[in-house]
């Protein structure tokens, strides 16, 4: 991306409160959760940023804000990408939906739910893409046994 039109993006979100990063040569914008659907529906109507290339979700287990939500925006026009980072309460780790503004996000809103147990509010069809329905558990946790917990899944018979 070019320094031309970095600030053309920080001039674009100056009303808003975020933090500007570089996360290996891509620009990082870390905002607060209740500015994400603004700031990612002026990044893409008004700074052409027309692709949500993928979510995922982080758990960083010591740290009071201990989970994150990175969405990897890309612009067609001006072959160029950016990150948006939103840390989450570990307690109550709960994310506004950005299906309104990229449909592609529901399935990458899933993947985390179902990974993470991440919750996207106002998602239009929150549930398990991966893991049974009865799952209580969100095996990406940090705190999640490696060898997963004995008798929660019954296994395939031989």
């Amino acid at each position: 991306m070019t320094q031309e039109r970095l600030e053309a993006i920080k001039k674009a979100l100056q009303n808003f409160e975020i933090e500007y990063a570089d996360a290996n040569g891509t620009p990082q914008l870390v905002l607060k959760k209740e500015a994400l659907v603004e700031v990612a529906t002026k990044l893409k109507h008004e700074l052409e940023f027309d692709m949500l290339l993928d979510m995922v979700g982080v758990d960083r287990f010591t740290k009071e804000n201990r989970f994150e939500v990175i969405s990897n925006l890309y612009s067609n026009k001006n072959k160029d990408r950016l990150f948006l980072k939103v840390k989450l309460d570990s307690k109550k780790p709960e994310c506004p939906t950005l299906t309104k503004v990229w449909k592609s996000a529901n399935w990458y809103e899933r993947e985390v739910y179902d990974m993470f147990g991440i919750v996207f509010l106002e998602h239009p069809d929150l549930r398990r893409i991966y893991m049974p329905d009865e799952f209580e558990y969100y095996p990406l946790r940090k705190d999640f046994p490696l060898m997963g917990i004995p008798g929660s899944l019954e296994l395939p018979k031989k």
